[in-house]
């Protein structure tokens, strides 16, 4: 069985496990199951491949992005609800038609013209976004500045996606806490085994770019928060262009 097959396998049973569970557990009721999932054109897709398809004309990068968001909606937001994402770039869009028209007028900035990236929370930007590191404590907060690597994906024509769960504060915060979870994502979930959490601190992250929410992810390395997260072994271990 390959890892497309297994992860759809994995969600389908999960929901149905989780659907059965006690309404007492806050969001784990009424769960659209894996079926009601319709088929993502973009599974396992690669930058090259998504590069290639903007190159023939198949795909722009406002496109990528729309089924990306559809594909979020579809999954982290409703049916299996993986709460990966805390906050999307409502820019998104716009900056997908900018990067089209530079694409279609001067030609790509590099292999990351156009293609959507993650960012975790503890990751500046200055824009519409903010940068909490998952707590209420710093809800409403826009750094003035953005931080290096979100100024050179920009710089490389990167679309920043928007920002993933993590646990808050990169868990620095109790040795006795969930990760994956924060206050204002609440607990991410692993894509594969929907009732057990996805390890790390960069988690949303991980189960993002596992489930195919995302082209490419940037988590942050501290104490286990990349080397331990669960759903992106496989692309770790494999130095796929679907991690980071």
């Amino acid at each position: 069985m390959d890892r497309r097959r297994f992860m759809v396998a994995s969600v389908a049973a999960g929901s149905i496990a989780v659907s059965g569970c006690s309404s007492s557990r806050k969001g784990t009721g009424n769960r659209a199951g894996a079926a009601n999932i319709s088929p993502f054109e973009l599974e396992e897709t690669t930058v090259a491949a998504l590069q290639e398809g903007m190159k023939s004309g198949k795909y722009t990068a406002r496109l990528i992005t729309e089924l990306y968001l559809q594909r979020i909606v579809a999954i982290d937001k409703q049916g299996p609800a993986l709460h990966s994402i805390i906050e999307l770039n409502p820019d998104l869009l716009q900056i997908g038609d900018v990067l089209d028209a530079e694409r279609k007028s001067k030609g790509p900035r590099g292999p990351l013209h156009g293609i959507p990236v993650l960012l975790k929370d503890n990751l500046d930007t200055a824009d519409r976004m903010t940068t909490t590191a998952g707590s209420l404590a710093l809800e409403g907060s826009i750094p003035p500045q953005d931080s290096t690597v979100a100024k050179r994906l920009r710089e490389s024509g990167a679309i920043i996606l928007g920002k993933a769960n993590l646990s808050e504060w990169a868990n620095i915060r109790s040795l006795r806490s969930s990760s994956g979870w924060s206050a204002r994502g609440g607990q991410c979930r692993n894509p594969y085994v929907l009732d057990r959490n996805p390890c790390g601190s960069s988690s949303g992250s991980a189960a993002a770019t596992a489930a195919n929410l995302t082209a490419l992810f940037i988590g942050t390395e501290t104490d286990g928060s990349i080397v331990c997260v669960l759903p992106a072994h496989a692309e770790l271990s494999a130095l796929s262009p679907q991690s980071a």
